[in-house]
């Protein structure tokens, strides 16, 4: 019986994503996302902001078209679904940290970062005229070695 552990993550892009280039051909777009979880404290009646940071990244084979990263950028307001997974990795301070990581399959840009004037004209229009900017990054046929990150 097949199994599914997919994720659904809206927050906003922490920094700009950056490209790794790995051995086999394989492009990863890493940026971090966060999700702030507001609620307020019962027995003071402080509001308070709990942030959760999820690193993701999304897989695109070398010579894929990359223009997704023109929305990938600091501040804007995602969507993102995909296969979630903890990482453990010890500090030069000998202390383990982990991290919560998402294998992006789908994304969808609900809000665009400010412009800056980098982005070129047609991305403006075509970010004025459609709300939502779907891609695609699954490899068939690809899996992740811990040597890959």
């Amino acid at each position: 019986m097949a199994t599914v552990f997919e994720t659904r993550l809206i927050g906003n892009i922490g920094k700009d994503a950056t490209l790794k280039t790995m051995d086999r051909g394989v492009i990863a777009i890493n940026f971090p996302v966060a999700h702030n979880k507001n609620w307020r404290d019962k027995r003071s009646g402080e509001s308070k902001t709990k942030t959760t940071w999820v690193n993701c990244t999304i897989w695109k084979k070398e010579g894929a078209n990359l223009r997704i990263l023109d929305f990938l950028k600091k501040g804007a307001l995602v969507e993102l679904i995909g296969s979630p997974f903890a990482k453990a990795y010890t500090m030069e301070d000998g202390f383990v940290r982990t991290e919560i990581r998402l294998n992006v399959a789908q994304t969808n840009i609900l809000r665009p970062a400010k412009f800056d004037g980098t982005m070129t004209e047609d991305i403006i229009d075509e970010i004025e005229g459609d709300d939502n900017e779907y891609v695609d990054s699954t490899l068939e046929d690809f899996s992740i070695d811990e040597d890959d990150f």
